[in-house]
């Protein structure tokens, strides 16, 4: 998948991070060390880690991710990222 987001609660810049959904790559996923996680009244799984997001960010970047934009969104921080196509 070229495009990834990445989020984070603002009180939270520790960790974890939720670095994917159920349609996430696994490979991906793997190699970010998530997990997926299921939230209590959600009809949904996410993938999070319990790194912060700035080591999120190094990690994707390691391997050809660039973030095309930052924003708050009440108290959550979210990143998109894009790779290029090989």
């Amino acid at each position: 998948m070229p495009y990834i987001l990445i989020s984070t609660r603002n009180r939270l810049e520790t960790g974890p991070t939720m670095v994917g959904d159920e349609y996430s790559d696994p490979d991906l996923m793997n190699h970010l060390g998530a997990r997926k996680t299921y939230v209590l009244g959600n009809n949904f799984s996410e993938y999070q880690v319990d790194d912060p997001p700035q080591v999120v960010l190094n990690k994707l970047e390691l391997i050809g991710y660039r973030v095309v934009c930052m924003t708050g969104v009440g108290q959550t921080l979210a990143w998109c990222l894009h790779k290029d196509a090989v």
